[in-house]
């Protein structure tokens, strides 16, 4: 299905207020914790275990946000992660028809420590494609968003990415010099060769010195872990993080911030390694697979185009990390 640019351009200006809403009452309830104002938000219920939450707050912006799409777009389909998560299957949903993907609340654990990394995630989907993305953080102060076209923005006034301008390109031997963003994520079984475990020895492989774990090391500048997959991908949009890997996130967690990635010129993979991480080709990662791998906006050099030091350093992260298991019906 087709959708007139005209008319994307009015879908974006409607998911942007609706972001700016959203946030606004996710600020009101941060702030009502905070002082005590009014009979503040307390509990929270787990959905799969002690790190996969849901509060009041998730239930009532989620609520608040299809009402209004469901108003002024009611042809439209609607994925929540709330009503989602509430039903028996796993399938992915997402067809050609327009869809609205929404998180209400990512990063639930960060707000119940009213730590400041969460967010509303708004993607908006046309033939499985995310083009148009607003990403609010409110307590932040920062409201990204992309549409398929006119480019990714910061606060509606700063065009992404963030980065010197000219864009550099990727450090030569990366992934040394970059930032590494990456989450533990909610599966936390402690087994021989689970995904907990594989992830930490990706982590220990990024981290350590050159020439290190078998010669996995990468010498990353840092490592550094939001809580929240959405922002860790609007800050790879933005140029602050290099490299950002996972698996184990949804589609409502990332195709806000794969819109904005990919309107800023970065670079959206899979994040599990191919047989042959030095000739294997580098395809762009179907939506619903929950295994991601992206890379930031990068400038050309002397040697290579930006698009080529995006690639090198896929080559080189795919090399350092582990295969993960995250697979679903449909995908």
């Amino acid at each position: 299905m087709s959708i007139k640019q005209e008319e994307l351009e009015e879908i974006y200006a409607f998911a942007v207020q609706l972001g700016k809403d959203a946030g606004a009452i996710l600020l009101e309830r941060a702030q009502e914790r905070f002082d005590g104002s009014k009979q503040a938000e307390q509990g929270h219920i787990e959905k799969v275990n002690a790190v996969d939450l849901v509060t009041q707050t998730d239930e009532d912006v989620e609520a608040f946000i299809k009402s209004k799409i469901t108003k002024q777009y009611p042809s439209h389909k609607f994925i929540g992660e709330e009503t989602y998560s509430r039903g028996v299957s796993r399938d992915y949903l997402i067809d050609d028809e327009p869809t609205w993907c929404i998180d209400p609340l990512d990063g639930t654990v960060n707000y119940m420590h009213l730590f400041p990394m969460f967010c509303v995630s708004i993607g908006f989907i046309v033939n499985g494609k995310p083009v148009i993305g607003v990403i609010h953080a409110p307590f932040l102060n920062q409201l990204f968003s992309s549409c398929s076209g006119k480019g990714a923005w910061l606060n509606e006034s700063q065009k992404m990415p963030l980065t010197r301008n000219p864009t550099p390109p990727l450090p030569p031997n990366a992934p040394s010099g970059c930032v590494f963003s990456c989450e533990w994520g909610k599966d936390r079984r402690d087994q021989p060769d689970s995904n907990l475990h594989r992830k930490v020895e990706s982590f220990f492989n990024m981290a350590s010195e050159i020439g290190g774990r078998e010669g996995k090391g990468g010498m990353v500048h840092g490592v550094r872990s939001l809580g929240s997959a959405t922002l860790d991908l609007a800050y790879v949009a933005m140029g602050a993080f290099d490299i950002w890997w996972e698996g184990g996130c949804w589609e409502w967690d990332v195709a806000a911030g794969i819109a904005i990635l990919k309107e800023a010129g970065g670079l959206i993979t899979t994040a599990n390694p191919p047989a042959d991480p030095a000739t294997a080709a580098i395809e762009e990662v179907k939506l619903g697979s929950r295994l991601y791998l992206a890379i930031r906006p990068a400038g050309p050099s002397a040697n290579e185009t930006g698009r080529q030091s995006q690639e090198r350093t896929v080559r080189e992260v795919w090399r350092r990390v582990r295969h993960l298991d995250y697979s679903r019906p449909g995908v």
